[in-house]
Protein backbone atom coordinates (compact mmCIF):
# COMPACT_ATOMS: atom_id res chain seq x y z
CA UNK A 1 0.00 0.00 0.00
CA UNK A 2 2.74 2.35 0.63
CA UNK A 3 3.47 1.90 -3.32
CA UNK A 4 0.52 3.99 -3.80
CA UNK A 5 1.25 7.00 -2.06
CA UNK A 6 4.19 7.45 -4.69
CA UNK A 7 2.21 5.91 -7.88
CA UNK A 8 -1.15 7.86 -7.45
CA UNK A 9 0.77 11.57 -7.72
CA UNK A 10 3.11 10.55 -10.37
CA UNK A 11 0.22 9.06 -12.70
CA UNK A 12 -1.77 12.23 -11.91
CA UNK A 13 0.78 14.67 -12.54
CA UNK A 14 2.05 12.39 -16.05
CA UNK A 15 -1.99 12.91 -16.90
CA UNK A 16 -1.59 16.66 -16.58
CA UNK A 17 1.73 16.81 -18.13
CA UNK A 18 -0.55 14.53 -21.28
CA UNK A 19 -3.55 17.46 -21.07
CA UNK A 20 -1.30 20.48 -21.31
CA UNK A 21 0.90 18.89 -24.18
CA UNK A 22 -2.96 18.33 -26.11
CA UNK A 23 -3.58 21.84 -25.08
CA UNK A 24 -0.59 23.38 -26.27
CA UNK A 25 -0.84 21.15 -29.62
CA UNK A 26 -4.39 22.33 -29.80
CA UNK A 27 -3.67 26.26 -30.07
CA UNK A 28 -0.67 25.46 -31.79
CA UNK A 29 -2.78 24.85 -34.90
CA UNK A 30 -1.53 20.91 -35.22
CA UNK A 31 -5.13 19.75 -35.52
CA UNK A 32 -6.75 22.51 -37.99
CA UNK A 33 -6.24 21.18 -41.70
CA UNK A 34 -6.88 16.68 -40.85
CA UNK A 35 -8.90 16.69 -44.12
CA UNK A 36 -5.48 18.21 -46.61
CA UNK A 37 -2.70 15.50 -44.96
CA UNK A 38 -4.80 13.08 -46.04
CA UNK A 39 -5.93 13.94 -49.14
CA UNK A 40 -2.39 15.18 -50.07
CA UNK A 41 -0.97 11.56 -49.95
CA UNK A 42 -2.79 10.65 -52.44
CA UNK A 43 -1.44 13.52 -55.06
CA UNK A 44 1.92 12.90 -57.26
CA UNK A 45 4.87 15.70 -56.39
CA UNK A 46 5.60 17.66 -59.28
CA UNK A 47 8.61 17.04 -61.28
CA UNK A 48 11.78 18.64 -59.84
CA UNK A 49 13.36 20.55 -63.16
CA UNK A 50 17.19 19.81 -63.45
CA UNK A 51 19.78 22.72 -63.45
CA UNK A 52 21.15 22.82 -66.80
CA UNK A 53 25.01 22.69 -66.93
Amino acid sequence: MNVLVLLVPVALFLGLLGLLGFLWNLRAGQYDDLDGAASRILFDDLPRKEPRP
